[in-house]
């Protein structure tokens, strides 16, 4: 992707099901959990840049002693920083205690057997280590207390807001992570509380009424009345404080979550292969939460599944993993991506006039490399289907030489663009930042006949468009192409995101801004007007009763006009090469990925009711020109981070 937009966040959960000691004696360590919780940290580290953070929970710490643990940092190597403080811990005790596996169960902070861990990327403003998961919510009642971690953004925060205040609490803050956490919290409060009344009335003692209520939360209970206004997306995890652990995926399957579980150990990940490959796995080995589904595990090793929420009507997992978040080397995502490319062949042909002799194709590094390999392997089928064509048409007078050059012709692919430097912050703005961004990328000199050829190249989405515009198409200009065409494996992006991803201002999306160009040019800004009159008539309805107005922005166009228009608004003027783009459809997004049929960034469909509001708030807020507010409710409240 040229344009830089900021990942999901990522999960990672594990509960080890022996003592430490059975660890120590098959795998030489006690820290088994924590190297592998790192393991499947660093495999995500892609999905946090901003920060990490770990939480801990040790099943029979001594009273006096600690028995939840966490360590969180920010900026891009959070995840080393929050390790290495955990390994200094143990710098504390001389090698021969942390041999004796007694006095590191009773005595070693983190030495648990309960981990999560959170890798971060904010989305809507809020950041700072406070912000940092998991966020803790402390008691002296083990079973009171709360670690949180999460992959997700609510679209309705206000309305869990007030119900908090209805219920007679103080929220601290606004923000989508702190509501949650004090939902779940309030919830697990009165399901504790609900235990020790009936217990309490056996006469036992207070060690014991506290073991029964550890023994007999339920879980799958108090989650289902913690969850029941929840409209967004989520992947979940928690550690309760006394040994309970619990990962909820949302209803409509819009964040994932996957999960595996022997006799040794239960994990939790955000993807498939980081727990392949940190515990040498197979792909069927590992199982994908259900919609609605919640994955536990009880102090005593239980295991269980509950669905929790009835999946909706239209399962709507994101489609933006499978094209750029999740990583490639997943088994159905490298074919999902490959195909993706392959789906744009017909396109792509059209567009050279069937011109493979002076076409040259290439991508832009580093992460729309597997949509070109299957986009080349398209073309070399529609190549040799060309090529057979013109055999049996001319089979009666051509030469064995003639046929063996046929024959030998192959599609022209070259490494066009080279991903060459890091543009440095201290260039902060101005002439100086633009001049080095055109930098950015480098090129393949003598890949192309100047002035003949057509280069034809492929990137994973195109968000804003703001790289290919300073940077990439002036660079590719520079090899003297006849024709640059720009491809883009995902279709137009035309709505913000709420459900995760930092896709959020309706200025940011190139391809709104050439639809309202378009409006501007052909003197229907009325529309304009009209869509704004009739977000802000509904903006006082139940998010239940929105519709989604801005649709009507792009209803007099058809994509190939709005993408004319993008390629017109990259194109400066001192470029040569006639510019042309040419971006996937949704059907063929839908049949390249099946499974993952989530669309709303591309089609305006958003899965639950709060999508609608905070699509249509945002357009308000970009005809008002205060797009820094995009998701503003009526109480005043500006939704957080993940």
């Amino acid at each position: 992707m040229t344009d830089i937009i900021k990942h999901e966040c990522g999960i990672a959960m594990i509960r080890l099901l022996k003592p430490l000691d059975y660890y120590q004696k098959k795998y030489g360590t006690w820290q088994y959990g924590l190297d592998k919780l790192y393991l499947l940290m660093e495999k995500q580290h892609n999905r946090g840049q901003e920060g990490a953070g770990l939480g801990a929970v040790k099943l029979e710490a001594s009273p006096g002693n600690e028995f939840i643990f966490r360590e969180r940092a920010q900026g891009s190597g959070a995840i080393s920083e929050i390790f290495g403080k955990v390994h200094d811990s143990f710098r504390d005790f001389t090698p021969q205690q942390l041999q004796d596996i007694d006095f590191v169960k009773h005595s070693v902070p983190f030495a648990a057997e309960l981990f999560i861990g959170h890798l971060r990327y904010s989305t809507t403003g809020k950041s700072g280590i406070t912000y940092v998961h998991p966020l803790l919510r402390r008691n002296n009642w083990a079973s009171r207390n709360l670690a949180l971690a999460g992959n997700f953004n609510m679209t309705n925060v206000d309305e869990m807001f007030e119900q908090l205040l209805s219920e007679g609490q103080h929220p601290r803050d606004y923000a989508d992570t702190f509501v949650m956490l004090e939902t779940l919290g309030h919830y697990l409060d009165r399901e504790v509380q609900y235990q020790y009344d009936k217990i309490d009335k056996t006469g036992l003692s207070g060690p014991e009424i506290s073991r029964l209520i550890e023994e007999k939360l339920d879980i799958p209970f108090l989650l289902k009345r913690a969850s029941k206004l929840w409209d967004g997306g989520y992947a979940l995890c928690g550690l309760i404080g006394c040994g309970d652990t619990f990962t909820l995926r949302d209803p409509w399957g819009i964040r994932s979550a996957f999960y595996y579980h022997d006799d040794e150990v239960a994990v939790v990940a955000s993807e498939r292969p980081v727990i392949q490959t940190a515990f040498n796995l197979k792909k069927d080995d590992i199982r994908e939460l259900q919609p609605g589904e919640a994955f536990i595990v009880k102090r005593n090793g239980t295991i269980m599944n509950r669905q929790i929420l009835e999946p909706k009507e239209k399962i709507t997992p994101c489609s933006f993993e499978r094209i750029y978040f999740s990583r490639g080397s997943d088994y159905d995502i490298y074919r999902e991506r490959k195909r993706l490319g392959e789906l744009l062949v017909p396109k792509i042909v059209e567009t050279i006039g069937n011109d493979f002799d002076n076409t040259v194709f290439s991508f832009i590094p580093n992460t729309a490399e597997v949509a070109y390999f299957g986009m080349l392997e398209g073309l070399e089928k529609r190549f040799n289907q060309n090529k057979a064509i013109e055999l049996l048409e001319k089979r009666d007078e051509l030469t064995a030489e003639e046929v063996e050059k046929i024959l030998s012709k192959r599609v022209r692919s070259e490494k066009v663009a080279i991903k060459d430097i890091k543009l440095r912050t201290f260039i902060a703005q101005g002439k100086s930042r633009n001049d080095l961004a055109a930098h950015v990328y480098d090129i393949t000199y003598g890949s192309l006949k100047r002035g003949k050829d057509t280069l034809v190249i492929i990137d994973d989405s195109i968000v804003r468009g703001t790289t290919l515009k300073q940077s990439i198409i002036k660079i590719l200009d520079r090899l003297d192409p006849k024709k640059i065409v720009i491809v883009s494996s995902s279709p137009q992006i035309r709505y913000p995101d709420c459900y995760g991803i930092d896709m959020s201002r309706m200025s940011e999306f190139i391809a709104f801004k050439a639809a309202i160009n378009l409006l501007e040019e052909r003197g229907m800004q009325h529309i304009i007007q009209d869509v704004y009159e009739k977000c802000v008539a509904q903006s006082r309805k139940k998010k239940e009763e929105m519709v989604n107005y801005v649709k009507e922005i792009y209803a007099p166009f058809t994509e190939e006009e709005i993408s004319d228009k993008i390629a017109e608004m990259l194109t400066d003027k001192d470029i040569k090469a006639e510019v042309k783009i040419v971006f996937q459809s949704i059907e063929d997004l839908h049949k390249a990925c099946p499974n993952n049929t989530g669309d709303w960034y591309f089609s305006g469909n958003y899965p639950t009711p709060g999508g609608n509001r905070l699509v249509n708030n945002a357009f308000i807020n970009y005809v008002e020109g205060q797009e820094n507010r995009v998701y503003q409710y009526s109480l005043n409240f500006s939704n957080g981070t993940k």
